[in-house]
This record gives C-alpha cells, structure tokens and sequence, in this order.
C-alpha cells in the first residue's frame, strides 16, 4: 500500500514560491533573489532550523553545481574552440561560399536558416547571429530577400529550432531532465526536443516565408546600398540585461568585434591570417563541421538500429566537449606555434569559462530551489539518506489529483503555456528547472511520458524566451544587426510560431502519449 504523503507548511512555502518565481518572471525581474529566499524558507520549514536554513541556501545551489557543471564544461570547451577558429579567421570560411548560390530572395531565405541552423546547432545562437548577419544576410538582400524576411529566418532557425533542443550541446534537456527527477534520460528528453523544434521551425519558417513571399524582389546591388544606409543603431548594447540571464553575453559574447557587412572587409579579415596559416585556416574550416558531423552520427546511428553502442547519460555531452578541445588545441597550434600554445590554449578555456557562468550561472540557485522540491536532490541538499527526503511538487499534486483532469490534451498544452510564462523573462532557460519538475510531477499521474511532457515545456520556454516571441530577448540583436525594428519582428514571428508550438505539442501526443 502507497504512503499518503502528509501536507505540511513546507510543500504550501515551496508552492508559494513556484508562484512567486513565476510572477517575477512575468513582471520582466530577475528571479535569483526569489529563487534563494524561497530555498532558504522551504528548507527552514522541513527542518526547523534557521541554521540548517541558511545553510540549504548554498547547498542547494552547489547540489545544482554538482549536476549542471558537465554543462558548464561542454559551453566552456566550445568557446575556447570558437576563439581558437577565429584567431585563423576559419569561422568566416565555413559559411562564405555560400553566399555564391543565393541567387535569389527564394534561396536565400532558406540558405540563411539551413546555416544558421547548423551553427547554432553546434556552437548555440552566439555566434551564429553576427556570423551569419555579417557575411550571409547582407548577400541575401542584395539577391532580393526582404531584411525582416533575413532576421525572420535567423531568429527561427537558431533561436528557435537550434536552441529549443539544444541536441548537441545538452544544456536544455540536461536542465529539463535533471529538474523531472532521476527516471527520467537527458537523451530522451534530448531526442523529443529535437523532433518537436524541426516539427515547430519547419512550420514556422514555411509560414513565415508564405507571409514575406511577395515582398522579395528581383536581386540588385541597389538593395544593399539601401539596406546599409539605415542607421546600424546599438544593437548589442541595447540588449535588456532583465531577466534571468545575460542578454549581452548570450547575444553577442563570442561575436566578432567588427561588423564584416562587405566584400572588401570579409577579403581584409580573411587577408589578416598570415600566409603560413591560410592553409591551416582553410583546414580547420573543413574540419570543424566535419568532426560535429561525426559526433552528431555517433548519436544518432545506434538510434536506427546500426551496430554501435548508444551513448548513455553524459556520454553524448562529454564526446562533444571532448571533440571541442581538441579542435581547439590543434586550432591553436596552428595559430602560435607549440611554444605560444601553451600559454594561449589555457587563455581560450579560462575565456571559455567566463563566459559559461556569466551566460548561465545565475540558473544554479534557480535550480537549487526547484531541486528542493524533487525528492532525489533534496535529500542531498538536506544531508538526509536517498529516499528519506520529500518531493514536495509531486506530493502536493498527488494529494489533490482528483483536481487534475486526466486529460491529456489539458496537460500537455498546459505545462507548454507554463513554459511560455517562464519566457517571458526573455531569457529561455530559466523556467527549465519548472517545467521540468512540473512534468516530473504530472506525468505520471495522469499518465503521461514525462520526458515528453518536459520536452514540450522546454519548447514553450525557448522559443518563447529564447529570442523569437520576446522584444526584450536576444532577439533584439538579430533585428540589430537586419537593421529592423525589434517589435516589427516579433509581430511578424508571432503567429508562425504560435502555430508551430501548438502543432508540435499535438504532435507530442499522437507520437509519445
């Protein structure tokens, strides 16, 4: 016979907090203070102790520390190697010959979104908007594509579909697994996430490029001369630093300090790499994509059945970050030689780390409280043996389910509409911790995969946050550098997107429920 649970003030306390949180959140503030004093409060409820209280306050976040720091790692590595490819100026040579087949606004749309796509893919959004916005979109205006129909497709493609699942890095479903209990795979989560952004973006791009068809135009030269006699305004140091996390850092922080709008100035920066590196520059421009190719196949093969062992927990995230410092230090030796390497790989990762926890460390005491609530972490936070600690979101839900349609359709649109909420901060992934403890807590009450259920949450959260709904998002950079206006943008995003979120959650159901 199953244990009732017995509700007390702590489960009441960390309610109140959730609700808190997600006021704040609404409200466009910051979320860190209410997340550490609702953790303090909780933990001084289950123990009684202001001691034990204040305490829990750092435990918890170093409980979310200990969890989330393979994360930390892998968005370290890829940074490192991100400066390392540009030192050789072969991050420009990875998507410049594209720009030779847009031959007209049509092409040229879905170009801008294939590439952003692969580089957001592997390296996030981060440099992909003033990658792709220096080199590519400038060639597609001046084929004939519209600038809103440019930043449209960008902020679709890496903001949207790239970011929401989040495949090869695994910040998001690590975060949305991790917060939906130990039962539940970050790899599933991970592959959910994926099929439901392609079902979202390739909806949301088709209408977004149905509504701007008839504004794309013959190609001309006139275009661009057009487009680059509008104000370039501030863009980056206009981005809202509200919010959970660091609009700046996550918009512009690997970006090149340049803008590269131009032939001439992409054949200047190409043209700085001394001669004995042209060919390493070239090299490592083939090589990059070639080796997340081959990591993204590792993944995926044993998917379909094929004779290779499936990578399992943080296997995935540590070939990935593996891979990244590899690449980073021959990258490097290339550029300086083995002497200057020495001292210039250790100056890549230290970058690399800075950035991490300015980008993501204010999510640790977030999750420190949401971890409160999950039996699994609580029970390290409080220095209880496995198993003696409450879970106090799923308790709470277990003693009132007779409130809870058992409706799939209710739930699942539900915990999305959550994550949506949690967006609104304009920052993504601080409403992971929720949305993933909430499908923790529901799914299996009323009979739903919880992994697919967190999965649908964390599209809600992104796509929302993450910079294609939110004018005070990172959106605010890729309309920057289209030169449009940020909120011509999200109008324009607006119902594509919708769409796409509502049939990727029908999809969830039909495939996993």
């Amino acid at each position: 016979m199953q244990h009732e649970a017995v509700i007390g003030a702590a489960h009441w306390i960390y309610l109140l907090g959730v609700a808190v949180i997600v006021l704040t959140m609404i409200l466009r503030a910051n979320v860190v203070v209410p997340s550490i004093v609702g953790t303090c409060l909780v933990v001084f409820a289950l123990t009684g102790s202001p001691v034990a209280a204040l305490g829990g306050v750092f435990s918890a976040s170093l409980v979310a520390a200990k969890e989330l720091f393979n994360i930390f790692l892998v968005i370290a590595f890829m940074t490192a190697l991100l400066n390392a490819l540009k030192t050789l100026r072969s991050d420009i040579r990875m998507v410049e010959p594209f720009r030779l087949i847009m031959k007209n606004g049509h092409s040229a749309y879905f170009i801008l979104a294939g590439i952003t796509y692969l580089i957001s893919l592997f390296f996030w959004p981060t440099p992909a908007v003033p990658l792709v916005s220096a080199i590519l979109l400038p060639a597609a205006i001046a084929a004939g594509l519209p600038p809103l129909a440019g930043a449209m497709a960008i902020a679709i493609a890496g903001q949207g579909m790239a970011l929401s699942s989040d495949y090869v890095i695994g910040v998001a479903p690590g975060i949305s697994a991790k917060a939906a209990g130990a039962a539940v795979s970050a790899a599933v989560v991970a592959d959910r996430a994926l099929t439901l952004s392609i079902i979202t973006g390739a909806i949301a791009l088709v209408l977004a490029y149905l509504s701007m068809r008839r504004h794309i135009q013959p190609a001309s030269g006139l275009l661009l001369d057009r487009w680059q006699a509008r104000a370039t305004g501030a863009a980056a140091e206009a981005i809202d630093g509200g919010g959970t996390f660091d609009k700046a850092e996550l918009a512009r922080g690997t970006s090149h300090s340049e803008p590269l709008a131009t032939d001439s100035n992409i054949e200047a920066s190409l043209a700085m790499v001394a001669r004995r590196r042209v060919k390493w520059s070239k090299c490592f421009a083939v090589a990059t994509p070639v080796a997340f190719l081959a990591v993204v196949a590792i993944m995926v093969v044993p998917k379909f059945g094929m004779a290779m062992p499936e990578l399992k927990g943080g296997d995935a995230a540590a070939l990935v970050g593996g891979v990244a410092a590899v690449l980073m230090m021959l990258a490097t030796l290339a550029a300086e030689g083995p002497r200057k390497m020495l001292d210039v790989c250790p100056e890549h990762i230290t970058d690399g780390f800075v950035f991490a926890f300015k980008a993501m460390g204010s999510v640790l005491p977030i999750a420190g409280f949401f971890f409160v609530g999950a039996g699994e972490t609580a029970a390290q936070i409080l220095g209880l043996p496995p198993g003696k600690a409450p879970s106090l979101l799923f308790e709470l839900i277990q003693a009132y389910q007779s409130m809870i349609p058992d409706n799939h359709v209710l739930v699942a649109y539900g915990v999305l509409v959550v994550g949506m909420i949690t967006g609104i901060d304009g920052s993504g992934f601080a409403g992971l911790p929720l949305t993933g403890t909430l499908a923790g807590a529901l799914g299996p009450v009323v009979g739903f995969d919880p992994a697919t259920l967190a999965a649908v949450g964390q599209m809600g959260a992104v796509w929302t946050g993450g910079g294609t709904l939110i004018a005070w998002s990172s959106l605010i950079a890729v309309a920057g550098f289209a030169r449009v206006p940020v909120l011509d943008a999200v109008r324009a995003l607006l119902i594509p997107v919708l769409i796409g979120l509502a049939c990727s959650t029908a999809a969830a159901m039909l495939i996993w429920s």
